[in-house]
């Protein structure tokens, strides 16, 4: 899987470019603010037909135009796809494969599997549980996508569920219509809260790993899955469980105007040898973690696709040490990836690697040496 070239018009500060890339090593070198991590941003939408950085299109679109355009030749396997998003400022993204034009973004089924790596992805050790749910969600959909038709049909019940106990006062057919509500609840809320589980334990074998030999054999890292409603054998069993505890904590629900019990409760616990890695770790520690996990997605990707994913790689470098670059490089030697760095990054490291530099520059790309 690689993406062979990238098309872009009036895509942020990208007037208008087009150039090949390489299969193996992507490298955009350049200052701030020059536009590494837009390019970064155009294959991440191309593969999801979103923004890591936005949820407003308008934002992606130069200023000073209306329209926006990126287009991409991907190939997969024995196959390409023609990727081409057209982006408006006051109507929603239009998107087409293959000159076939998509009725939504929720229907782009590209078969670009990419994992990204950004600075902001510290969140998910520092931020609060919303991050690692999001984190959790953003994995799963990549290789279940019925996932993510599951997570949006169960915010939306509980969305409705939630607006009922706010007009609890005010209704007397609330216990009614609770039942219909709460049994739809469970049964897709076990579907997530199972799929995250499998997820979190598959995560954690090869993250467990891949941490042990970042950091020397030093530091044993250990995700835990945390959710309030009891994950059982018995898939049955554990719906009437989690049903029961919705029952039981009615009171509470009705008093709070809210939902406690079920998966938009969940959150990640991450410990460095045995110790609370959110209190405890260090900046450093905190950002191998999250290389340690990135590092595992992809793997679990290739193990449950068959193939790697593209690796997107922004300011990875930042704060990390030469062992730790070392071992970087050595992982994503046989992967399609595209780092951005700074012009002043030592890049001797990668001497003998098959890769492409490009020079950025206010919006202008060249080949570099």
């Amino acid at each position: 899987m690689n993406v062979e070239n990238i098309r872009l018009i009036n895509f942020r500060n990208y007037k208008n470019i087009e150039f090949k890339l390489n299969k193996n090593l992507n490298i955009f070198i350049g200052n701030n603010a020059q536009g590494k991590t837009n390019l970064i941003e155009a294959i991440y939408i191309c593969a999801t037909g979103k923004s890591f950085r936005t949820n407003r299109d308008k934002e992606i679109i130069n200023f000073c135009k209306d329209e926006a355009y990126i287009g991409s030749s991907v190939r997969i396997e024995n196959y390409n796809k023609f990727i081409e998003i057209k982006l408006h400022r006051d109507k929603p993204k239009r998107i087409r494969i293959n000159k076939t034009e998509l009725e939504s973004y929720k229907d782009l089924n590209s078969g670009l599997n990419v994992v990204i790596f950004t600075p902001e992805d510290l969140k998910i050790v520092k931020g609060g549980p919303n991050e690692r749910r999001s984190f959790l969600d953003e994995g799963i959909s990549r290789i279940k996508p019925i996932y993510n038709y599951n997570i949006n049909k169960y915010k939306k019940i509980l969305f409705q569920r939630n607006n009922l106990l706010r007009s609890s006062k005010f209704r007397k057919d609330l216990k009614e219509l609770l039942d219909v509500f709460d049994n739809q609840i469970v049964k897709i809320g076990t579907n997530i809260i199972l799929n995250r589980y499998e997820y979190i334990e598959k995560l954690n074998s090869i993250s467990r790993d891949i941490h042990k030999e970042i950091t020397y054999k030093q530091e044993d890292l250990n995700l835990k899955y945390i959710t309030n409603v009891p994950i059982l054998e018995d898939r049955l069993e554990m719906e009437k469980a989690y049903l029961n505890l919705m029952k039981k904590n009615l009171k509470r629900d009705i008093e709070y105007t809210t939902t406690e019990i079920g998966p938009h409760r969940d959150d990640i616990d991450m410990y460095i040898n045995e110790n609370d890695a959110r209190i405890y770790g260090s900046q450093g520690q905190q950002r191998t973690i999250i290389l340690s996990i990135i590092l595992s997605e992809v793997e679990l990707l290739k193990n449950e696709k068959g193939t790697y994913p593209v690796l997107l790689l922004d300011d990875v470098f930042s704060e990390l040490d030469e062992s730790r670059k070392d071992f970087l490089i050595l992982f994503f030697k046989d992967i399609q990836t595209f780092i951005t760095t700074t012009e002043g990054e030592d890049l001797k490291s990668m001497e003998g690697l098959n890769k492409t530099i490009f020079l950025i520059e206010d919006g202008n790309v060249k080949i570099g040496g």
